[in-house]
């Protein structure tokens, strides 16, 4: 079973880092479609990444367009936005071959034709409601979504 987290432009280098750190700690490819807000050589990603960095299974893509032709071959996509119709943990994450997560820019998320193409696949990750905080920082999404992965591929698995 394969696991890919793609981020689709990205804008601060360290949830980027942060982001391969941990596909790289569960087995997982990370994608990145561009425009990046930042350069990946910047040693601030390699940073946040730290010395795990190098090892990071990369791949950066031009445009979504170029991606989401190889996407089917991938896995099944899950979308994660505030906006989503379901919490991801009602969502079958890891039913199929392969699971592919995708998390759209820091100040704008995802683009509005993506959530109209694949509105069905669409999660949210569950907040208390309050003035005060309008999602939760895009690395520690892309952490959580991962690990609930591996948790329901260790139960569904004997």
């Amino acid at each position: 079973m394969s696991l890919h987290v793609v981020l689709v432009h990205p804008e601060i280098h360290w949830n980027t880092g942060n982001a391969g750190r941990t596909c790289l700690a569960a087995g997982a490819r990370l994608h990145l479609i561009e425009p990046l807000g930042f350069s990946l050589d910047e040693r601030q990603v390699k940073r946040a990444g730290l010395d795990y960095w190098p090892q990071v299974e990369l791949r950066v893509w031009k445009t979504w367009a170029d991606f989401e032709v190889t996407l089917p071959r991938l896995g099944d996509p899950w979308f994660f936005s505030t906006r989503g119709r379901q919490p991801f943990w009602d969502a079958p994450l890891a039913a199929g071959e392969g699971t592919v997560l995708v998390f759209g820019r820091e100040t704008g998320g995802l683009p509005p034709a993506l959530h109209e193409r694949y509105a069905e696949r669409f999660v949210t990750l569950p907040m208390s409601p309050s003035p005060h905080i309008r999602s939760l920082n895009l690395s520690t999404s892309v952490g959580i979504a991962v690990y609930e992965v591996l948790r329901q591929r260790r139960v569904t698995q004997p």
